[in-house]
């Protein structure tokens, strides 16, 4: 298929999803009077500005993400739902976030980045709108589905997007931006449900997307997928735009073009050619570690949270869960800022490792509690020590897992099988989310110990994969990373 028209200037169709806005009319007149220092600083500030547009939307993730845990008896009352139809709401958004995720990197290969960041915030507006006016579960259904829709999309294309925009020394930083913009997200669910009537926290919930839109015109496009399909101009102002108007983008420009050219952007992988070691080995990294995200049990603890602090005495838990929404914020903070200092590997097997750690403190404590009668000392402190132990899994989760998986996917797939490969990736990752999430209960119906012990195996597991297979990428351009595997 051409993405050009028939017409004698040839005018592209896609020019509206492509860099758009008033970066590009920047003369050359006011870039000469700048200094190499000056220069760094203003393609940093060039970066850092297009990421937090774009960060926009992993905020609506976390938004969503959040919006059930606040709003859960004011809706059930309302409405009149059942505890199993709020929690077939509760599980739609990762239903919605599958179908997205399959169509997210197709999406984003066809269109672009931003293109595709801009159809996924049109159904996330919609679902907020149908969830703002719902009367019966039905518009609370459809709503949670499109939101879903929409942040299956995001949750591939905004790392990618980070990851081929960013300048190598910043990439690791930059990438870790997503994950912690979606904790703003959760932990601003968490705050604002405190305050504010269901109905309106769905109002609010508008905003993110609202923004991104008009946003993303004053943004360039990604410059490797540019490169990728054929724009060679447009490709190199948009890196131009990115590393500042006086720097020497040649080097960068040539290593770009050296990888698109070993690739044509219609070629297409044989099912024979993924035996090879530059295929097969970043899929089974990128996918792996995005399915032990999700199977260290994160959303199940996360879940079971507000009962943990209820047995431990705490008398608010939805101010609690606030506070360990705030928690996440912070050590994810800490780990956008760690990330292109200590590396990737390291900060993940510290990550991991310290979730092990913390659930088996969480496994052991409900194992002794079952024994202990309920009005003991011993009962007492077993519960107190059960909420260290989700705490300090939920920290040590941010501190690496969280983040890290999303930003390595995105630094370590072939370009000529992004598209396809992040899909299966991001479906992966929504798939375990919702399995997760929907055995959560069942499992802890059964046994509270058994169901941290199984977590914490899950997490020693992602300790070895990590140590075996899981490469250092920091410092190192996209293209050498993804040459690396050959």
């Amino acid at each position: 298929m051409s993405f050009r028209d028939e017409s004698d200037d040839g005018k592209d169709l896609r020019k509206p999803f492509l860099h758009t806005g008033s970066w590009y009319r920047m003369g050359s007149r006011q870039s000469s009077m700048l200094g190499s220092s000056q220069v760094i600083r203003d393609s940093s500030i060039s970066v850092v500005a297009c990421v937090l547009i774009v960060a926009l939307g992993p905020i609506q993730f976390g938004f969503t993400s959040g919006y059930s845990s606040p709003t859960q008896s004011a809706i059930t009352e309302d409405l009149g739902l059942t505890v199993s139809e709020f929690s077939i709401f509760g599980s739609l958004s990762n239903v919605g976030a599958m179908v997205g995720a399959i169509a997210s990197g197709q999406i984003a290969e066809y269109i672009g980045r931003k293109g595709s960041l801009m159809i996924a915030a049109i159904p996330n507006i919609i679902g907020w709108l149908a969830i703002s006016f719902a009367r019966d579960a039905s518009f609370l259904y459809m709503g949670r589905l499109l939101e879903g829709f929409g942040v299956g999309i995001i949750s591939y294309t905004v790392p990618v997007y980070i990851a081929e925009i960013a300048p190598q020394n910043l990439r690791g930083a930059l990438g870790s931006v997503n994950q912690l913009s979606v904790t703003i997200g959760i932990m601003l669910a968490y705050l604002l449900g405190l305050f504010v009537q269901w109905r309106i926290l769905a109002v609010l919930g508008i905003l993110p997307c609202t923004i991104l839109i008009p946003g993303l015109f004053f943004i360039p496009e990604s410059p490797r997928w540019l490169a990728k399909m054929g724009m060679t101009e447009d490709f190199e102002t948009s890196l131009q735009v990115l590393r500042g108007f006086d720097t020497d983008i040649s080097s960068e420009v040539n290593d770009i073009k050296r990888s698109v050219a070993s690739t044509s952007r219609r070629s297409t992988i044989r099912f024979a050619e993924l035996k090879q070691r530059r295929y097969w080995l970043p899929l089974m990294i990128g996918i792996g570690l995005l399915l032990l995200q999700q199977l260290s049990g994160i959303n199940g603890v996360l879940f079971y949270s507000s009962t943990i602090f209820q047995s431990a005495g705490v008398t608010s838990s939805n101010v609690a869960t606030f506070g360990l929404g705030a928690v996440q914020v912070i050590a994810t903070g800490v780990t956008t800022w760690l990330v292109d200092k200590s590396g990737r590997r390291l900060l993940l097997i510290v990550s991991s490792s310290g979730m092990t750690i913390s659930l088996l403190i969480v496994a052991a404590s409900f194992f002794v509690r079952d024994f202990a009668s309920a009005d003991s000392t011993l009962y007492n402190v077993m519960s107190i020590t059960s909420v260290v132990g989700v705490v300090a899994m939920v920290v040590t989760f941010s501190l690496g897992v969280g983040a890290i998986p999303w930003l390595i996917m995105s630094e370590i797939l072939p370009i000529n099988i992004k598209g396809l490969a992040g899909s299966v990736a991001t479906l992966g990752n929504w798939f375990m989310a919702w399995v997760v999430t929907l055995t959560a209960n069942m499992l802890l119906e059964w046994s509270g110990a058994g169901t941290f012990t199984i977590y914490m195996l899950l997490c020693a597991f992602t300790v070895a994969f990590v140590v075996i297979w899981v490469p250092e990428t920091k410092g190192r351009t996209l293209e050498e990373i993804q040459s690396s595997f050959r």
